[in-house]
């Protein structure tokens, strides 16, 4: 009796109800092994990313009832635990690298007392099995400098990289699933141990490991799919933000010699190629004011916002 109640990880009252909802008897304390475990946090990982906090607190439904596995490999015999409770928790006194209060997801996981868990369980107490990793999809990758969605319209920005003294990362937002949460050997966000697994939201890992694939070894036809899929988009995206940015380009070249006649059209090129797409718009912006000052209105230029309706309201004639 004296060695049952030293035991850790034994569930109360209130954990056997939640864990419950997923057994198909009711499972006596003795049977079960609890856990706490954070999942992932608001907090710049190594690949610079991180959750927002709402996406967070969205993750902290969808995880709920997830299994745990082994370095994100879907295959039954390596499940092996259960998340049956999930929280967004605030430490007030830490701060994150973006500037924010610090905000991880903490669960709740079971497995059971078994002779095949009992070396899994003293690796949990002993701290060896510690790291972990999620799963998981979300609608939106936001870049932190300039706001745009990278899977629709990919920026210049680069993760990692100081712009302005800011720092780049990419903001994951609005969850859409959750698929599973592993123990890994490497995560890729130190303070929290979570790494993003490998989806149709996340094809980054498939690369780490394609790369780092021994002979004979290869990627699952899941993940090649995807991969593809991804490496598909991401090639017509590119395409799609090249012919925006030389049309932006030509756009600031033509502004820049109305404005600034004494300048030769290769310097100007020269001086605005580097310039990402915003940016160029904003250029135009500021060349377009200088060239209306210095030249006159033609009489069929645009209308101005707030002259009033007119029947013809492309041109003022």
């Amino acid at each position: 009796m004296k060695e049952e109640n030293s035991r850790t990880g034994v569930p109360t009252a209130e954990e056997l109800e939640l864990i419950g909802r997923y057994t198909r008897r009711e499972l006596a304390p003795e049977e079960v092994y609890t856990f706490p475990v954070v999942l992932c946090d608001n907090e710049i990982d190594r690949d610079g990313e991180r959750f927002s906090i709402p996406a967070l607190e969205g993750l902290a439904e969808l995880f709920v009832g997830k299994t745990g596995i082994f370095d994100h490999e879907a295959k039954g015999k390596n499940q092996t635990a259960r998340i049956y409770r999930c929280q967004v928790e605030r430490d007030q006194g830490r701060t994150t690298a973006a500037g924010e209060v610090y905000h991880c997801l903490r669960a709740g996981a079971y497995l059971l007392r078994t002779p095949g868990n009992e070396e899994l369980i003293r690796e949990i107490d002993g701290g060896i099995k510690k790291e972990v990793s999620v799963g998981c999809a979300v609608g939106r990758s936001v870049c932190s400098i300039c706001g745009a969605d990278r899977r629709k319209a990919p920026c210049s920005h680069r993760p990692g990289e100081r712009y302005e003294g800011k720092l780049c990362h990419i903001i994951l937002e609005e969850p859409t699933d959750a698929y599973e949460w592993s123990f890994v050997a490497i995560p890729a966000q130190p303070g929290a141990g979570v790494t993003k697994g490998f989806g149709a939201e996340s094809p980054a890992l498939a690369l780490e490991k394609a790369a780092s694939l021994g002979e004979g070894v290869s990627l699952s036809a899941i993940e090649a799919r995807e991969l593809a899929r991804w490496a598909g988009e991401l090639q017509a995206a590119a395409e799609e933000g090249r012919e925006l940015k030389e049309k932006a380009l030509r756009e600031a070249v033509r502004l820049g010699r109305l404005s600034l006649p004494r300048l030769e059209r290769e310097l100007l090129e020269k001086t605005l190629r580097p310039l990402a797409p915003g940016e160029l718009e904003r250029w135009c912006g500021e060349l377009r004011r200088r060239a209306a000052d210095r030249l006159p209105l033609p009489q069929t230029a645009p209308g101005r916002k707030g002259e009033g309706n007119r029947e013809n309201e492309s041109f003022l004639v």
